[in-house]
């Protein structure tokens, strides 16, 4: 039995298309299946949780929809050692079938999906804060200020539908980032990483843990990023003015941004980040709120991809 949480919400239909490819193909191979539909923000997440609470027995679910419902189905999965989670992008950022290396057609996606006994084990993320009480797990990436509040506007941007509606999707987050970078206030913050290591942050335009290379439909962040080597890549930009990180850009868009003055890189299992003044933090593009402290970990090998 496979069980499939879908999101058809999208503006464009891309995504009710795909699910009907998808039924059709299920239908002329007599897969035994359920499916459930999401309504609304977070239901997915409700729905992870009831379906792999539901068995002791190992469940295949299948994700069929963008960065954010993923997102949601990872904070519900009640127990990663007996789920295996197939996943159908829909999405306009696919960061997270970028990053995986996720290819072919939702038609081919499925069929790889059905027809494998490969297990691929890849680590998640997981950003805490409210003195651990509260805290969100992430595959793609989790940041603090500038990527956080492009992340934010992008939910609800006009800008987004329109490009959506042309099939350019991922210029949205180009837009916003521009447009933000010049309106955001800076901050400093400190972050300390393994054994210790502390990075100081003058005007920190942003700190982001990346668990995949790319970020905000495309961007690597973090090119050398590594989901399976149980560490979570940072990639710091502060302490240059904002017209500069403008002009570092295209660097930053091919990502050959790592050797540049005021990007700052590192690799650790676990972070601490503490700032002087609260800014917005996302994981996966979901909104977390405001903050001043947080805690990153790496959780090795907790995701069972059917691969």
């Amino acid at each position: 039995m496979y069980y499939f949480i879908v999101n058809t919400r999208s503006r464009t239909g891309k995504a009710k298309l795909i699910w009907n490819e998808v039924k059709e193909e299920l239908k002329k191979r007599g897969v035994a299946y359920e499916a459930y539909i999401t309504q609304h923000k977070g239901h997915a997440t409700e729905l992870a949780e009831e379906i792999t609470s539901r068995t002791s027995e190992t469940v295949r679910l299948i994700i069929v929809g963008g960065d954010g419902t993923a997102n949601e189905v990872f904070n519900g999965i009640f127990d990663f050692t007996r789920t295996k989670v197939g996943l159908i992008p829909t999405g306009s950022g696919n960061d997270l079938g970028r990053g995986l290396g996720i290819k072919g057609t939702p038609k081919e996606q499925l069929l790889r999906i059905l027809d494998s006994d490969t297990i691929r084990k890849v680590d998640l993320g997981c950003v805490s804060w409210d003195h651990g009480r509260e805290k969100r797990i992430f595959a793609i990436s989790s940041g603090i200020g500038l990527d956080a509040e492009v992340c934010w506007k992008a939910l609800t941007a006009p800008v987004k539908k329109l490009l959506n509606a042309i099939h350019l999707g991922s210029l949205t987050y180009v837009l916003l980032t521009i447009e933000t970078l010049f309106t955001m206030e800076t901050t400093s913050a400190k972050a300390i990483l393994d054994e210790g290591q502390i990075v100081e942050m003058k005007k920190m335009i942003c700190s982001v843990a990346m668990n995949l290379r790319y970020e905000g439909g495309g961007v690597p962040m973090a090119p050398h990023a590594d989901c399976e080597d149980g560490k979570l890549s940072m990639c710091c930009i502060s302490g240059i003015p904002k017209w500069r990180t403008f002009l570092c850009l295209p660097a930053l868009v091919s990502g050959k941004h790592t050797g540049i003055a005021g990007f700052t890189m590192a690799d650790s299992r676990e972070m601490d980040i503490e700032l002087e003044r609260a800014m917005i933090v996302h994981a996966d593009g979901e909104y977390c709120g405001e903050h001043r402290k947080l805690h990153y970990s790496c959780l090795p090998q907790l995701l069972q991809l059917i691969w």
